[in-house]
């Protein structure tokens, strides 16, 4: 018998035996082998004797090792059903043996073969929308993952796992938060540390975001690790959530408040954090509105910024400012940003800050930029508002008033003091 991806398999090379999982291979020269450790290992399989010890009952084709093989999996009346779609990212990735660099090369149905661990917890539809690593998203490919969602949902899906890569997966969750009006839940996953190493959250990360797919809470969230322990993933807001560390496994963190709620690893439970709100399965009718305005650009004000750096912003439909503290930039450089304005762009200003929101009316140079038309976006995180004044230019007529407002969860109440 000819192994595939999902069997167990003896292997043995240069007097060397190694006993594992057979992985899906980034090339046709080489075998990918999940050892008992966590770890993988590639051998060329010119130099291999590979023996199949079991073979993966889920993974069948026309014939075995064919490049058309396909992921058949038993339909269960009583289960949910999930669909699970792939853009890319370490969570849906293989060591490519040839240069040792992480790639993404799974499709969807690869992840259920990677993943066991999902088995029995849902009735599985799969979908590849791209399959690229996070820091090559690009607007156009929202789109496209807003109308696959809305698809899906559409099709009868109880709820939708999106596998992102970590780098860009708060932005894309942002975009799909605007762009969808959802009855079900759609849950946003990746991994910071790929499938080849011992201290991988793939697979922790995969079975909570579908525990959380299958939950009541109807919102686009992202579902990570709440710590660097292998216990919970946390549930955060696709539009509050931040990645705030480059290789931690607990890296993303909703700011300005606490998740929505949490998924115990062990004990499968979804819970949701006391008075927090969220929106509830089968609250809303599904609609999809994906279009987006390209012409918006975040810049972050720095001292000693070179003007010319505001010349580029020439034309464009809007701008999303990162300034200082309550929302400010150099005072020369608030007239720029009025001549923006005058121009016809709408000017959003945002703060650097991790916690609080924009206030220009403290500081003389706060009520400048009110008098220039640069619009407050209240404590709207930096991404989200870039993406959010996208959407809006596109969207709604008057785009200024709406970053103001609290459309899907970014703007968080004002806090007042007691009179």
């Amino acid at each position: 018998m000819s192994p595939s991806p999902g069997d167990r398999v003896r292997v043995t090379h240069a007097d060397v035996t190694d006993e594992g999982v057979l992985m899906p291979s980034s090339d046709a020269e080489h075998l990918v082998v999940k050892l008992e450790g966590g770890y993988n290992v590639g051998v060329a399989r010119e130099d291999a004797d590979v023996e199949v010890l079991e073979s993966d009952a889920h993974v069948v084709g026309e014939e075995d090792g064919d490049e058309d093989d396909v992921s058949e999996i038993e339909f269960d009346d009583d289960l949910p059903t999930v669909s699970l779609i792939s853009t890319g990212g370490t969570i849906a990735s293989t060591v490519d043996y040839r240069t040792g660099a992480v790639t993404a090369q799974f499709d969807a149905e690869d992840v259920l073969r990677a993943v066991p661990d999902l088995a029995g917890r849902a009735n599985y539809r799969g979908r590849v929308v791209a399959n690229i690593l996070s820091e090559n998203m690009e607007p156009n490919v929202w789109q496209r993952l807003a109308g696959a969602v809305h698809e899906e949902i559409e099709a009868g899906a109880d709820g939708v796992v999106v596998m992102h890569g970590t780098d860009t997966m708060q932005y894309s969750a942002s975009a799909l938060s605007f762009m969808l009006d959802t009855p079900v839940p759609v849950v946003f996953t990746g991994s910071q540390r790929s499938a080849d190493r011992p201290s991988s959250d793939n697979v922790m990360n995969a079975v909570c975001a579908v525990e959380a797919a299958k939950a009541d809470c109807a919102e686009v969230m992202v579902c990570m690790h709440g710590t660097p322990s292998d216990d919970y993933c946390s549930l955060h807001r696709g539009t509050r959530v931040r990645k705030n560390h480059t290789s931690r496994r607990d890296a993303f963190q909703t700011v300005g408040g606490e998740p929505l709620g949490r998924v115990d690893y062990e004990t499968e439970a979804v819970t949701f954090a006391d008075g927090r709100e969220y929106a509830e399965r089968d609250g809303v009718e599904l609609d999809v509105a994906p279009d987006l305005e390209p012409g918006v650009e975040l810049v972050k004000f720095t001292p000693g910024m070179d003007p010319a750096a505001f010349d580029y912003l020439d034309g464009k439909a809007g701008v999303v400012v990162e300034g200082t503290g309550l929302g400010h930039v150099h005072t020369d450089r608030i007239p720029r940003l009025g001549e923006l304005v005058d121009e016809g762009a709408t000017v959003v200003m945002t703060s650097q800050c991790l916690e609080g929101r924009v206030c220009d009316r403290v500081y003389d140079t706060g009520r400048d930029l009110l008098d220039a038309g640069v619009v407050e976006a209240g404590d709207t995180l930096p991404g989200t508002a870039k993406v959010k004044l996208m959407w809006a230019l596109a969207n709604v007529e008057d785009p200024a008033d709406a970053m103001g407002r609290d459309l899907a969860g970014e703007l968080t109440e004002e806090s007042r003091p007691w009179a």
